[in-house]
C-alpha cells in the first residue's frame, strides 16, 4: 500500500500547485525501479483522473466508506481505483486491510458504470477515456540534429554504433507505424528532423547525443516556426539580425541560430559575420535560466541574451539598437490548447470551462498575441516575421492574424500575408476559411497541426512579409534521403574555406562523437573547400573515434 500512499501524496502536491511532475519525483528521493514505478502510476492516474472522479461520484459510498478511503488523502481513491480497473494488469497490488476492502466491495458496480461511461461517450476503449483521447501516444518522438555542433550524417551513423545505441536507420520509406523502438527515418518536412518511437523517449533523455547538445529533442510542430522564418545572412555591409520574442526554453532559439549559421554556409560566406545574430527574448527569471542553459549547451554562438532579462513590448523598434532587425518569430504565451504530449498538460483542470470565462481568458490571450504582432510590424527593416501558437482554438489563430492584416501598422508599413509557397507548402492541412471572413486564400497560406492525427501536437504557424523588402525566397535545402533521390542539391559550392575556428569547433565536436563513413543517398556536407579543405577533411576523418570522451564530458540533461 506505500506505493499508493506515496502516489496519492504526490498528486497532493501537483493538485496544490506545489510542484511540477518532475520536481515533485525528485522530491522523492526513490531508487530508480521505484521512481519509474510511482511515476507510471501517477501519469497513467492524472491521465484517466476526470473518468475516475465520475466513476466514484456513481457509486453508493457509505459515511465509513469515506471515512476510510479518504482519511489519507482525497486522491488515495483515485490511485486505488486506477489499478483496479485501468492497469495493464487490473488489480490492486496491496495485501488485504480497510482501505483495499472498502474499494473491492463495489467493483461490480464500478464496472457496470464504466461500461455505461464508455457507450454514453460512444468509445470501445479504455484508452480512449484519457485526456485528450490518448491522442498524445499517437505522437513519435522527435529529435533535431543541432548542425551548430555536427553534421547530420555524422551523427545518423553514430547513432547506429554500438556507442550510439545500435539504432536502425529507416532510409527507405514507406515507413512502419508504429517505428520499431530501436529505428529512427528523417522527417519529410523537416530538414534534420529524426522521428523515432514514442517508446524510444527514456533512450534518448539519456542518450549522450541529447545531454551533449548534439541532438534536441523537439516537436515537429515547434520546428516549423524557425524554419518558415528561413533567416538569411547579410550579404552587404549591412548585418542581419533575427529576434526571437519569447525565447524560452529555447528550442526555437537554437533551431534560428543554426538555421542562419547553415544559410552562411550555402551562400559562400567564408566567416560568417560576427554581426548577423540571433537576439533572444525572456522576461521570465526563472524560464531565462533555462534558456541559457539550453543556447550554452547547443553551442549557439550567434545568439546575443544581452545579459539580462528583456521585454520584446518594451523595446523602441526604431533605435539604434535594432535598425538591422530583419526577422522576428513571434510564439507568445497561449491557452497550450494543442499541447497534448506534455505531462504537466495532465495537471491543469479537468473539467471543462463555462463558455464565459474561456472567452474572457482566450480574449485576453487574443489582445496580447495581436499586439506582438503590431509591435514587431514596427520595426523598419524587417522584412518578415512569424507567427505561431500552440493553439487549436481560432481566436488565438485566424483571427489574430486577420486583426493583424487589418492593423494600422500593417498597412503603413506594407504588411501582407505570405503566399502558401513560403510557408510549408506540403502540408496539407491549412487554415480554417470559415474563420478567416471565408478567404480561402488566407486559409491556405497559414498552416495548421491536429493534435494527434498529424502526428505531431495542435500547431498553428503564419508569415508576414513585407514586400517591397522581401527577396525571392531561394528553396530551402531539404537535408533528406528523400530529398537527395529526388535530385534536389544543395548550392554550388563556392571557393572559399569555411571559418577554421568553427570548422575546428564542430569537428572536434563530432569527433567526440565517433567519426564514420557517410550515410550512402545522404547529402554531403555544405562546407566549402578548395582542395586544402578536403585534404584536412580527409586527415580528420582518420582519426580515432573517441565516444567515451564526451560521454565523460556532457553537462547534465535539461529535459
Amino acid at each position: 500500500m506505500n506505493l499508493y500512499f506515496q502516489a496519492a501524496s504526490f498528486l497532493d502536491e501537483l493538485e496544490l500547485k506545489q510542484t511540477s511532475i518532475k520536481a515533485a519525483l525528485s522530491s522523492q528521493n526513490l531508487p530508480e525501479k521505484d521512481s519509474k514505478r510511482l511515476l507510471a502510476l501517477v501519469i497513467s492516474t492524472l491521465k484517466y483522473k476526470p473518468t475516475i472522479q465520475t466513476l466514484l461520484s456513481l457509486i453508493p459510498l457509505t459515511k465509513d466508506d469515506k471515512k476510510v478511503i479518504y482519511a489519507k488523502s482525497k486522491n488515495l481513491p483515485l490511485v486505488l481505483v486506477h489499478d483496479l480497473i485501468f492497469a495493464a494488469k487490473p488489480g490492486i497490488q496491496s495485501s488485504t486491510g480497510p482501505i483495499k476492502d472498502a474499494i473491492l466491495k463495489h467493483k461490480t458496480r464500478l464496472a457496470a458504470e464504466l461500461v455505461k461511461l464508455k457507450i454514453k461517450k460512444g468509445v470501445r476503449s479504455n484508452k480512449e477515456l484519457q485526456i485528450g483521447g490518448g491522442v498524445g501516444e499517437q505522437i513519435p518522438r522527435y529529435a533535431r540534429i543541432n548542425t551548430n555542433l555536427i553534421e547530420p550524417e555524422e551523427l545518423i551513423a553514430f547513432l547506429q554504433t554500438k556507442e550510439g545505441g545500435f539504432f536502425t536507420f529507416l532510409d527507405k520509406g514507406p515507413f512502419p507505424d508504429p517505428i520499431p523502438t530501436k529505428s529512427f527515418h528523417l522527417d519529410e518536412h523537416i530538414p534534420n528532423l529524426l522521428v523515432f518511437a514514442l517508446a524510444a523517449s527514456s533512450i534518448l533523455t539519456q542518450h549522450v547525443s541529447y545531454t551533449s547538445g548534439h541532438l534536441i529533442l523537439q516537436d515537429k510542430a515547434s520546428c516549423f516556426p524557425a524554419y518558415v522564418l528561413a533567416p538569411q545572412p547579410s550579404l552587404t555591409s549591412q548585418p542581419s539580425h533575427v529576434i526571437d520574442a519569447t525565447a524560452a526554453p529555447g528550442n526555437k532559439t537554437s533551431h534560428l541560430s543554426a538555421l542562419l549559421a547553415h544559410a552562411s554556409l550555402l551562400a559562400g560566406i567564408s566567416s560568417p559575420k560576427a554581426q548577423d545574430k540571433v537576439h533572444a527574448f525572456e522576461l521570465s527569471p526563472k524560464r531565462f535560466k533555462v534558456l541559457e542553459m539550453m543556447i550554452g549547451r547547443a553551442g549557439c554562438t550567434n545568439v546575443e541574451l544581452g545579459g539580462t532579462r528583456r521585454d520584446f513590448l518594451e523595446t523602441d523598434p526604431y533605435g539604434a539598437e535594432w535598425r538591422d532587425v530583419k526577422y522576428l518569430l513571434l510564439d507568445p504565451s497561449c491557452s497550450g490548447s494543442g499541447i497534448v504530449n506534455r505531462l504537466d498538460f495532465l495537471t491543469e483542470e479537468a473539467e471543462e470551462e463555462n463558455d464565459t470565462t474561456k472567452k474572457e481568458r482566450l480574449d485576453k490571450l487574443a489582445g496580447f498575441q495581436l499586439n506582438m504582432i503590431r509591435h514587431a510590424m514596427k520595426f523598419p527593416n524587417a522584412k518578415k516575421l512569424v507567427y505561431s501558437t500552440c493553439s487549436i482554438h481560432p481566436e488565438e489563430d485566424e483571427h489574430v492574424v486577420l486583426a493583424a492584416l487589418e492593423s494600422k501598422e500593417a498597412k503603413e508599413h506594407g504588411w501582407s500575408i505570405a503566399p502558401r509557397s513560403m510557408v510549408l507548402p506540403d502540408w496539407d492541412r491549412r487554415g480554417r476559411p470559415e474563420e478567416m471572413a471565408g478567404r480561402v486564400d488566407l486559409a491556405e497560406s497559414v498552416v495548421r497541426c491536429e493534435p494527434g492525427v498529424d502526428k505531431t501536437n495542435g500547431f498553428f504557424v503564419s508569415c508576414f512579409i513585407r514586400a517591397n523588402l522581401i527577396e525571392d525566397p531561394a528553396p530551402m535545402q531539404v537535408q533528406s534521403v528523400k530529398a537527395a533521390k529526388k535530385g534536389k542539391k544543395r548550392k554550388a559550392e563556392q571557393s572559399t574555406i569555411v571559418d577554421d575556428n568553427q570548422d575546428q569547433k564542430k569537428e572536434g565536436l563530432a569527433q567526440k562523437l565517433g567519426k564514420a563513413d557517410p550515410i550512402e543517398g545522404y547529402p554531403a556536407t555544405s562546407s566549402t573547400e578548395t582542395s586544402e579543405g578536403a585534404k584536412k577533411k580527409k586527415k580528420r576523418a582518420n582519426k580515432k573515434k573517441s565516444p567515451a570522451g564526451m560521454a565523460q564530458s556532457t553537462p547534465s540533461a535539461d529535459q
